[in-house]
Order: structure tokens, then sequence, then C-alpha cells
């Protein structure tokens, strides 16, 4: 195939993505949650009723085409920048142009493609002309704004949550794709899904997928162009899901693992295991939180998780793909199925709260060490009790804690596997406690 079937009126190559961008919202494809028939961003589009608003939405679903329909519908001057190659002299300059126009009757929209990037004085640079009326701003972003965004920046903004789109929606994109190369194209409708489902929820990289399919065709002996198995097999190849490293997509996905280990779901943790392994994530990083989880939500219910883990870990450190990559599958089905507790997690957190909040306590003179007759002369290690010698090995009455502690509890083991075994041996060692007439502190 030849270029000039994505070719303007001019002869210029244009993408099919740009060429089929939609001019109305009668064209436009999918966000029915808030571009439905009655819904408040539907009707202040076709209003042009203009107001400042940030579209959080994955890449491929419209973000800029919904700012510029709502720049054309208010009669608004339309100014974009990227957060990725602007500075404040560039807002500044888009500045002036919005007073310019302001001063000759005409609002102005401004654009900020990835507003998540830039920095907390970029961002406050906004703040003044947005409030005044100077600029409308949008902003689109792929990152939680609430995360990413200053308070004051969302305060004077709306959000608006976009979703990625569906398979049959981009199946309907991938059919408009087809009619605007005003080429007869041959394309079976199950090979029309496998394309659209590989978009990944992305209209933008669907029609890519498309164009670059259209150039590996060929033709059958009636001119059409012929998307066949082979051709549509050869453009998938290798085509990963949409998988953002540091941003929204790779913490929610690491998010559904833990949460889904920790939940005991087998199946749904070696989904997600598998979805970012398919996303290009690196089997180390997974490694290193399936750790994490073995300490966090199994603890001691089950100890032999950890060591599984720490071997997986190990495996995929020496090995490599693909075996690491099944040994760590192994240990998250492993941790999946085992006993839970957070009793450890909660004790250490509850500990380290309390060291922040307390003044330092010093170690009790039975607790010191006393490897100096001056240590010993100073009453290090006095009436300590070696546990060995007492009977049971447990020195019943005993304190370890400073005083102003005494007694505190950190530690409460859970009634599953084996901290069921260990909270047994707690209480009948805290009954030798009560019983005992030896206590430390009174």
């Amino acid at each position: 195939m030849t270029d000039d079937l994505f070719a303007d009126s001019r002869g210029a190559y244009q993408p099919l993505a740009a060429r089929l961008r939609p001019l109305t919202l009668d064209d436009y494809v999918g966000q029915e949650h808030m571009l439905g028939t009655g819904k408040p961003l539907r009707e202040a589009i076709e209003r042009g009723q203009l107001h400042s608003m940030v579209l959080w939405g994955p890449p491929g679903v419209g973000k800029t085409t919904l700012a510029r329909m709502m720049a054309a519908k208010g009669n608004a001057q339309f100014l974009t920048l990227s957060a990725v190659l602007a500075g404040v002299k560039d807002i500044r300059a888009a500045v002036e142009l919005a007073k310019m126009r302001r001063n000759q009757g005409q609002d102005t929209v401004l654009f900020v493609d990835e507003v998540h990037r830039f920095n907390k004085s970029q961002q406050d640079a906004f703040l003044p002309y947005v409030e005044d009326g100077t600029l409308i701003f949008i902003g689109a972003t792929t990152e939680n704004p609430a995360f990413e965004l200053n308070n004051a920046l969302l305060s004077r903004s709306r959000v608006y949550k976009l979703r990625s789109l569906e398979t049959a929606e981009l199946c309907a994109v991938l059919r408009r794709g087809i009619a605007e190369t005003g080429a007869r194209v041959s394309i079976d409708d199950e090979l029309l899904y496998s394309l659209a489902r590989s978009a990944d929820g992305d209209a933008r990289r669907a029609l890519n997928l498309l164009e670059l399919a259209l150039d590996l065709a060929g033709s059958d002996e009636q001119g059409a162009v012929v998307l066949d198995a082979s051709v549509i097999d050869e453009v998938l190849q290798g085509n990963l899901r949409r998988f953002d490293k540091g941003g929204d997509l790779f913490y929610d996905q690491i998010s559904a693992l833990h949460k889904a280990v920790r939940g005991s779901s087998p199946d749904a943790a070696l989904y997600w295991f598998a979805r970012m392994l398919d996303g290009g994530c690196d089997p180390l990083y997974i490694a290193r939180r399936v750790v994490r989880m073995a300490s966090e939500d199994i603890g001691n219910a089950d100890p032999r998780a950890l060591g599984i883990a720490l071997d997986a870990w190990q495996v995929q450190e020496r090995l490599g793909s693909p075996e690491g990559e099944l040994a760590i599958a192994q240990a998250v089905v492993y941790l999946a199925c085992a006993a839970k507790s957070n009793a450890v997690y909660t004790a250490f957190k509850t500990v380290r709260a309390d060291i922040a909040a307390s003044p330092t306590e010093e170690v009790p003179e039975h607790l010191r060490n006393a490897p100096t007759r001056l240590a010993r002369d100073m009453g290090h290690g006095a009436e300590y009790r070696y546990a060995h010698d007492e009977p049971d090995g447990y020195a019943a009455g005993e304190s370890y804690l400073p005083p102003a502690l005494a007694g505190r509890r950190y530690y409460s083991p859970t009634d599953r596997g084996l901290e069921k075994k260990i909270a047994e041996k707690l209480d009948y060692l805290r009954q030798l406690d009560k019983q005992s007439t030896i206590r430390r502190y009174k």
C-alpha cells in the first residue's frame, strides 16, 4: 500500500488517527457515563459553556478531542501546551495571547497535555489567570490528579474521569478508519475484533495498528486490500498491553496483585502477575514485592512463605526468564493459598509509632551489657535471670521492656496457621507470669 491513503487534500501525510479526530459529539465514541444524553458535560459542550477542567484517563480515549470541542462550541481561541516540553516562559506567552483575545471579546481555552508533568511552580503560574477568567484551563493527565496536581488548581477545576474504550467501541472506530481510507478493505469480523482487543482500550493505538496493517497488506485480483490472519499476526507480534512503569496503571496492577494474594485468590493473583509481565514489568520488581507480601500478610501464620518468596527471587536473579518467572508464579500461588496474618506487620507499625511519640527510654540495669568490672560495679546486668536456668526455660515474672512500658503488648498472634500455636504458648507463659511470686516491676 502507498501513503496516499493517509494524505490530506494537499497531499501531505496525516496519520489516520488525526484524520478521524471527531468534530462533533455525535462522532465521538465512548464515555457514555459523561457524554450520554442529559449528562452535564455533554450539555455544557453543546451549549458552549466554558469552564476549567481536568480530563483524567488513559491514552487514546479522546481527552484532546473533548477540549477542542469545548473551545469550538464556545467560540474560544484554542491554545495547547505540552507539559513535557513547555515551561513558565511558554505559559506567560499563552497568557499574553489570552489577554489580547480577551480585549477583543474572545475567550481562550488553554489545553495542557500531560499536565501532571508540570512542577508546583509551573502549575501555580496558571492560578491567577484561571481565577480572573483570562484562561479557561483544561488539563489532560493519565495520572491521578489528587496526587499529581496542586490543590489550588484542582479547586478551580472540575475533574472528569475518562475510561478505556470497550473492544466493541474500538471495532466501531476501526470500521470508521477503514471507511476513511476510501479503499476497499477485506477483513473478517474476528480479525477486526482481534485488532481492536490488542489496542487495549486506546483508539489512537487501534488506528495506528490498522494503518500499519494496511501498509503491510496485499491486494486481491479485484483490487481490494486483504487484511488476512498473516497480516494481523505480523502487526500484533510483540504488541504489549498498556503498562506505564511508575504511573497509575503500574501501581494499580501491583496493588491488585497484592490484594489478590491477601484475599487468598490464587487465580486472580496469577492473572495480575501475568498481566504485569505481559506489560513489560521487570520480574525482579515483582519478586521484591512478593517478599513484602510474605511478611506483611502472612507472617508467622506460615513462616515458610518468606523462604519460598526469597527462593523465587533468587531463581529469577540466577536463571532469568522463563524459569525465574515460573518460580515467582509458584511463590505467588503459595502465598495466596497460605494462612494469613498481619500481626507482625501491625505490631511493628505500632511499636515504631510508640518510639516516635515517646521520650527515649533507658535500657533497664538488669538488661545492660557488663563486659568490664566497671560496668559490673555500676550495676549493669545485676539481678539478670538467665532463662535457661529457670524452670521450663522461662523466667516467669521477668520484664524485658523499660519500666514505663512494662506489660505493654504489641504482638497479638491470630488463630490461623502456626500463629495459633504461638498464641497458645504466649497465653501459657503469661499464666506463669501471673502465678510467679517474683516480679521485676511491682
